[in-house]
C-alpha cells in the first residue's frame, strides 16, 4: 500500500520533468543557429484548399547543404503560398523561388547575434529547470502530507530522496541539451 502511494507523487513529478526536458529539446530546435535545419519551418503553415497545413504537408523538405534548406512543392499552385507564408513568419529569410524549387538560404551568425541566441537558449533552459524545480517541490509537498494520512516517515523519506534523485537526472539532460545548443550557435 505504502509504495502505491509514493507512485502517487513521483510518477506525475517525473512525468512533469520528463516534459519540461521535451518542451526544451522542442524549443531549442526551433532557435536558428545558423545551420539549415528543417524543423524552422515546423510553425509555419500555409493555406492549403482553405486549411492551415505545415509546409512539410505540402512539400517535400531538403537541406543539400548546411546552409540551405530546399521546398519542392507537389503542385506548382503553392509556390506563392509557400513564399507568401515564409516572407510573413518570424523565420527573418527571403525565399529564392526558381519556378522549380524554393530555395532558403541561412545567411551566417554575427557575433551579437550568437550571443542573444545564447542567451535566448539559456533562458529557456532555465524555465525547464524551474518546472523540474516545482515538479520536485510538489511531489515532496504530496509526500509529506501523506505521511499525516499514515504513511510511514522512513518511506516518505525514501521517496523525497527518489525525488530529489529524479530532480538532479532532468536538471543534467537539462545542462547537456543547453551545452549542445551553445556549441551549435557557437561554431562558425
Amino acid at each position: 500500500m505504502a509504495e502505491e502511494n509514493v507512485s502517487t507523487y513521483l510518477d506525475p513529478a517525473e512525468e512533469s520533468m520528463e516534459m519540461a526536458v521535451a518542451y526544451l529539446e522542442d524549443a531549442l530546435t526551433h532557435i536558428r543557429a545558423g545551420k539549415a535545419n528543417p524543423r524552422l519551418l515546423d510553425a509555419i503553415r500555409v493555406n492549403y484548399y482553405g486549411s492551415q497545413a505545415p509546409i512539410s504537408n505540402v512539400a517535400n523538405i531538403a537541406v543539400p547543404d548546411a546552409r540551405t534548406i530546399t521546398i519542392t512543392p507537389w503542385e506548382k499552385s503553392m509556390f506563392k503560398e509557400i513564399e507568401k507564408a515564409i516572407i510573413n513568419s518570424a523565420l527573418g529569410i527571403t525565399p529564392e523561388n526558381n519556378g522549380e524549387v524554393i530555395r532558403l538560404t541561412i545567411p551566417p551568425l554575427t557575433e551579437e547575434r550568437r550571443k542573444q541566441l545564447v542567451k535566448q537558449s539559456k533562458s529557456e533552459a532555465e524555465n525547464a529547470k524551474v518546472s523540474v524545480r516545482n515538479a520536485r517541490r510538489e511531489a515532496i509537498e504530496g509526500l509529506k502530507k501523506a505521511i499525516k494520512k499514515g504513511m510511514p516517515e522512513d518511506v516518505e523519506k525514501d521517496a523525497e530522496a527518489k525525488a530529489q534523485k529524479l530532480h538532479d537526472k532532468y536538471l543534467k539532460k537539462i545542462d547537456e541539451l543547453f551545452a549542445l545548443k551553445e556549441k551549435e550557435i557557437l561554431t562558425v
